[in-house]
């Protein structure tokens, strides 16, 4: 998916109920900021937060540390492609980045932090003032002293069991991103949401664009160029998508075989179904189907 998709992606989910009710709980609950932020931008990732650690937020205004900390964002990042990492800054607070996948693609992380899992000492002070005076950065050493001993100071277990959550969290994200790729909340044209009809009333016969084309009288090409517009997914991905959430609720039926379930959502072959199902979910059928609550 592209970058811009991406984008479009997790500012739904930012604005999803479910991930401000969760935000404000997790602020509540660990006195941290969180943020949901697309992968490939990176700008502070907390600034203007409720929680937003006091340090960190004087560090932003100068440029020099400023710097220095959109480098830490950066390798949480990069380091967290494949699961939950913590980076520690010049100053000893934590950053946290945990991935946000779209069935096998990153699309986004949710991230934490400015945060110590260990007390800070008057020489651990002593020397990050040394470091910003040689970066030749102008602040009051007393604010800066007392924001500096605010940070939010947490055991390693404690810390621990931050990471965990975000990690349950973003793995509901993950099954949410795949539901609102089907369900676009943002006003499609008319054609759109009329071959979306179509689809859901014939996702389990053989389908293809052209007939879905002619069903909404225009064009093949016009249709394919039109829809990708409006739903950032090829034809054939959507209609995937839209028959791997049908499975994901017969799934919850422990008498259908996934066979049987293949082929009642319209795939030929149960090759392809597992394929597909594992690049849309992150896991095969079978395996989301163990971790489903028992009837």
């Amino acid at each position: 998916m592209p970058d811009k998709a991406n984008r479009r992606l997790i500012e739904q989910l930012s604005r999803s109920q479910i991930y401000q009710d969760y935000e404000r709980a997790f602020g509540h609950a660990t006195g941290l900021p969180l943020s949901l932020r697309p992968a490939e931008v990176w700008t502070f990732a907390h600034l203007g937060k409720k929680n937003q650690n006091p340090f960190c937020a004087l560090m932003s205004s100068q440029s020099r540390s400023c710097a220095a900390c959109l480098e830490v964002q950066e390798q949480t990042g990069a380091a967290s492609r494949n699961g939950a990492k913590t980076v520690v800054c010049f100053a000893g607070l934590c950053d946290t980045a945990v991935p946000v996948r779209l069935g096998d693609q990153l699309v986004g992380y949710l991230q934490t932090g400015q945060a110590m899992v260990r007390r800070p000492t008057r020489a651990q002070f002593a020397r990050v003032t040394r470091q910003l005076l040689d970066w030749g950065l102008k602040v009051d050493l007393k604010h800066l002293e007392e924001s500096y001993f605010q940070t939010r100071v947490l055991t390693p277990k404690q810390y621990e069991a931050v990471v965990r959550l975000l990690h349950i969290f973003a793995q509901h994200l993950s099954l949410v991103s795949n539901q609102l790729l089907v369900q676009q909340a943002h006003a499609e044209p008319p054609m759109i949401v009329q071959a979306k009809q179509f689809i859901r009333e014939h996702q389990g016969e053989e389908l293809s664009l052209s007939a879905v084309a002619k069903a909404v009288n225009t064009s093949t090409f016009y249709f394919c160029k039109m829809f990708k517009r409006a739903t950032s997914l090829h034809f054939t991905q959507y209609l995937s998508r839209v028959r791997i959430e049908k499975a994901k609720n017969l799934l919850l039926n422990p008498n259908l075989r996934v066979s049987e379930i293949a082929y009642e959502v319209g795939f030929q072959s149960l090759t392809h179904f597992n394929r597909v199902f594992k690049k849309v979910v992150g896991e095969s059928p079978t395996a989301y189907r163990k971790q489903l609550p028992k009837p």
